[in-house]
């Protein structure tokens, strides 16, 4: 069944992003090494991440700054179809993390998301 796995913050200066969720929320945070910069995980009080905030950098860089939501999904390639013949549009990936994949998307009313095949 489909849930929401994941959600993620891009932003072009993610640091103090960071600092304005983990002051707002309460989240611990936790550096993620991109390979020259970092990203960062937002973690909930039993220490769980939950959440990221990015730069707009690499893969990001074309993102407008808003949540976006990882929608799981049985089979990537399927759903990627889908997005394709319903009016959608792949914005970048697949993508692997991983074993997982994932890629970019946006619905035909311009909205954001992603969607994300855990194996």
């Amino acid at each position: 069944m489909p849930t929401i796995a994941w959600a993620d913050l891009t932003v072009p200066d993610a640091e103090p992003l960071r600092d304005f969720y983990a002051r707002v929320t309460g989240m611990t945070t936790s550096a993620v090494d991109m390979g020259g910069y970092s990203d960062f995980c937002l973690h909930e009080a039993g220490g769980d991440p939950i959440a990221g905030v990015c730069h707009a950098r690499g893969g990001n860089a074309n993102l407008p700054p808003v949540w976006l939501i990882y929608l799981t999904v049985p089979d990537l390639d399927d759903s990627m179809r889908g997005v394709q013949e319903l009016g959608g549009t792949i914005v970048s990936g697949p993508h692997k993390m991983g074993a997982d994949r994932y890629c970019v998307i946006k619905d035909p009313a311009g909205a954001y998301s992603a969607l994300y095949e855990k194996k």
